[in-house]
């Protein structure tokens, strides 16, 4: 009955909802108000209803945090996974980040399709921006000095650590990068950075003003975060629970902040548009077909 169904999520997906509707596309929603949306989309009754309704599922990033229930602006008692597992069909195809290996399992019993948002490497790429300039914001709303010359830190340099690095030496910061593998190293110093092995933290750690982690593990322990100086701004960006010790960061007085899903929060409207695009790829193939 309608091209696309949108299942909870954020501001991203009533943003998407949006961009949708402008290519002329028939929306259904469930799990989200907004005025935005409000006289364009069909809001659905019940999830069931809802996704019986569409070939084509969007939902959130991540497609759950518990992994009991779907995140969305309006909750409903209904929006689990159980319930979402209980009312697919085969032959649709789901949209969504941080997919678990449990609904991966479930959907292939279905002979249901699914694209994991995050694991795609132009939306990842085009996230990591989003992340280094909402990572830089935070830094400096929570410092009172200026990022102009001060001694930054960068752990890991994948994607997100790579963008972050860069933006941050354009503000004229001095960056270092720390990473484990040597052609990470060796990459980091071709780009002009300082960079260190992770085994060699311990004593460059009271240098640094600022410290940006991008590690999905714990690297940052009550050792290493003693030598933090207590002037220094941490912004963890490491999928949770992220990648420092943060109960000895509260006992040694530190400014840790775990900062999560960045794009969705400083730049939902671009970040939607990126998320849209791919939907459309499929939609215009599926036409096509």
């Amino acid at each position: 009955m309608y091209d696309i169904a949108i299942l909870g999520g954020d501001i991203r997906q009533i943003y998407m909802a949006e961009q949708f509707r402008r290519q002329n596309l028939s929306i259904i929603t469930y799990g989200l108000t907004h005025p935005m949306i409000q006289d364009v989309c069909a809001k659905g009754a019940s999830m069931k209803e809802t996704i019986q309704s569409s070939h084509i599922l969007v939902s959130a990033i991540p497609f759950s945090k518990d992994g009991i229930t779907i995140p969305a602006l309006t909750s409903s008692s209904d929006m689990t996974i159980s319930n979402f597992n209980a009312s697919i069909r085969s032959e649709q195809v789901l949209f969504a980040g941080m997919i678990s290996d449990k609904v991966r399992s479930y959907c292939h019993q279905c002979k249901v399709s699914f694209f994991d948002f995050m694991e795609d490497d132009s939306i990842a790429i085009a996230n990591g921006i989003a992340t280094a300039e909402g990572a830089i914001m935070e830094a400096i709303n929570q410092s009172p000095t200026n990022l102009h010359k001060s001694h930054c830190l960068v752990l890991g340099f994948g994607r997100c650590a790579k963008t972050l690095a860069v933006k941050l030496k354009a503000l004229d910061t001095i960056v270092t990068v720390a990473a484990r593998k040597d052609s990470d190293r060796a990459m980091a110093e071709a780009f002009g950075f300082h960079a260190i092995p992770l085994n060699k933290l311990c004593d460059m750690l009271p240098h640094f003003t600022y410290i940006f982690n991008t590690i999905p593990a714990l690297i940052l322990d009550a050792n290493l975060l003693s030598r933090v100086s207590k002037d220094a701004i941490i912004i963890d960006l490491a999928s949770a629970p992220g990648g420092l010790d943060y109960k000895a960061a509260k006992a040694y007085g530190l400014h840790a902040n775990l900062c999560l899903g960045i794009p969705g929060k400083v730049s939902p409207k671009a970040s939607a548009q990126i998320l849209t695009d791919k939907v459309m790829e499929h939609v215009m193939k599926r036409k096509k077909g």
